[in-house]
């Protein structure tokens, strides 16, 4: 294992650990919830450009120090900081849902949020924008902007009711209750719970899946997911068969003839059970 990042006593808000082609991302701020503060913005975008051309990183998990993934934006150091500073607030604002959102979200490999603990308001975001979460039975999730004034902003509601139906959406986001990760789960948050001494080894084992997964068709499913999703049904089918065929082109190992010759020739291969062997 290769951890950058020594100790969770680090002064970098965010630590980054490289093992068996999975990249382990963690917010490094324990002592404050990993509240989301500038120089973790700054920094999660440098993490996130560097990981998405490192070839040895095949999947990348994304959790916090300490007992919270995130209690969301540092209330002290992100806004009262920044009021009054036009300028400063912008690049802030911009960089943030950089990482949050415009990064994740589309992002060329695939991204797992592992939810440890806390989760909270802002941190919706970029729980949602992971392709696959996974959470600890015993996590407290809270959209709880209406305790302190203000709404689910940036993009937390646009986030939230991506994955979330209406009325689940619209309790929390109304009452600013909390869950736990078993809720979460039940609600379509997370794609499912587990107790916490099994969560690592939760998220590794679905690492090592999509570690076996052709890494081009990958990307491109999931990228082609994310726009069609927003599609009529009519720009969806012309979109998304021009994606399959960029991805036959571009695919350096031939996946697509190598499995039909697995399948239909070798007989060695059930694409409904198994990827094929590459």
């Amino acid at each position: 294992m290769n951890q950058e990042n020594a100790t969770p006593e680090s002064n970098d808000p965010v630590l980054l650990e490289r093992s068996d082609g999975i990249a382990w991302i963690t917010l490094n701020r324990p002592a404050k919830r990993n509240a989301i503060s500038p120089p973790l913005v700054y920094r999660m975008v440098e993490v996130l450009a560097e990981l998405e051309v490192d070839d040895s990183v095949k999947v990348v998990v994304l959790t916090g120090a300490g007992n919270a993934f995130s209690a969301g934006m540092d209330l002290r150091d992100y806004f009262r900081a920044t009021d009054g500073k036009p300028a400063e607030q912008m690049k802030l604002f911009r960089a943030n849902a950089l990482w949050q959102w415009k990064q994740l979200r589309f992002f060329a490999k695939p991204t797992i949020a592992m939810v440890n603990g806390y989760c909270f308001g802002g941190a919706f975001t970029p729980l949602i924008s992971c392709d696959l979460a996974i959470a600890s039975d015993d996590a407290t999730f809270g959209l709880s902007e209406i305790n302190w004034g203000i709404i689910p902003a940036g993009v937390v509601n646009r986030a939230v009711a991506q994955v979330m139906n209406e009325r689940d959406a619209m309790y929390y986001v109304m009452t600013g209750e909390p869950f736990d990760g078993q809720k979460a789960a039940r609600m379509g948050l997370v794609n499912e719970s587990v107790p916490a001494d099994r969560l690592r080894a939760r998220v590794t084992e679905l690492a090592e899946v999509l570690k076996k997964k052709n890494p081009t068709v990958l990307r491109t499913a999931k990228i082609a997911y994310r726009n069609a999703a927003e599609m009529s049904w009519e720009q969806a089918n012309d979109y998304l068969m021009a994606k399959n065929d960029q991805s036959v082109l571009h695919d350096p190992e031939k996946g697509r003839a190598t499995a039909m010759s697995q399948f239909l020739d070798q007989k060695t291969f059930r694409p409904g059970l198994e990827t094929y062997a590459r």
